[in-house]
């Protein structure tokens, strides 16, 4: 198996707003953009210190009409799309947005896991960079709110070959499981009764400054819904709504 299967590759945010978006995240993350190709509708990426990480387009017609609220979604790269794609179907997954392909990048499709959290299946033309996930205004933790970690843990372990890395007691919440493969990606928790957001990713973009963030965030109409506050390791973390209604978190690392 290649060393790049099952890494996160690319972030997307589908908004109902891309200029909005584009104004806010510049301003808080500190991000540049960059068009993918020529012409008025060419797609926007978002660029850090290390490149481009991901893009932004407005959230399509087809995902409304499903009721998704505007979000983030990510990549993960896969050996072959269509291969993965028929095995998460197998596995208990639905197949939202068939294989398909992207001129000059890759082929992807679209999936929920068995408890309904969506993600993107990626197989790219060309070998993807890896980025020091830790440096300013990279993509840093990925996230998963589910309804059964466990369950959810044993689909990605084997559709991506992800394994469970350590876990820590988080009391009245439960567990909290630490996954990846050769580092830690990410985390995952089964969420509580009084949690009534569906299923979902949480994707944690790393800031120098947290609390810097948080406030620029704020002033430019970003909810706050939880934080900041000190995790397990000393590292600071912050939850929040951008204006356009798609939640995103912050990380900064222990000094």
């Amino acid at each position: 198996m290649s060393t790049s299967v099952g890494r996160f590759v690319w972030y997307e945010l589908l908004t109902s707003d891309v200029k909005g978006a584009i104004a806010f995240y510049s301003d808080v993350i500190g991000w540049k953009t960059q068009p993918f190709d020529e012409g008025p509708d060419a797609y926007v990426m978002w660029v850090a210190s290390q490149g481009p990480l991901g893009g932004v387009y407005p959230l399509p017609e087809q995902a409304k009409q499903m009721g998704a609220p505007p979000h983030w979604t990510a990549h993960v790269e896969v050996a072959n799309v269509d291969h993965s794609t028929k095995q998460a179907a197998e596995l208990g997954g639905k197949v939202l947005v068939e294989p398909r392909d992207t001129p000059k990048v890759g082929r992807f499709s679209v999936i929920a896991d068995p408890q309904g959290a969506t993600i993107c299946l990626f197989t790219p033309s060309h070998p993807m960079p890896t980025h020091d996930h830790m440096k300013d205004g990279e993509m840093s933790w990925n996230e998963l709110i589910t309804t059964d970690h466990e369950a959810a843990l044993r689909f990605y372990g084997t559709l991506f070959g992800w394994e469970k890395k350590s876990d820590f007691d988080m009391g009245a919440m439960g567990k909290y499981v630490i996954y990846g493969q050769e580092r830690a990606y990410g985390g995952m928790f089964t969420k509580s009764k009084d949690m009534p957001m569906p299923p979902a990713w949480l994707y944690y973009i790393h800031v120098d400054d947290l609390d810097a963030a948080v406030e620029r965030a704020k002033q430019k109409g970003a909810k706050l819904m939880n934080g900041p506050m000190d995790v397990p390791g000393g590292d600071r973390i912050a939850q929040l709504m951008d204006p356009q209604g798609a939640a995103f978190a912050l990380h900064t690392t222990k000094k």
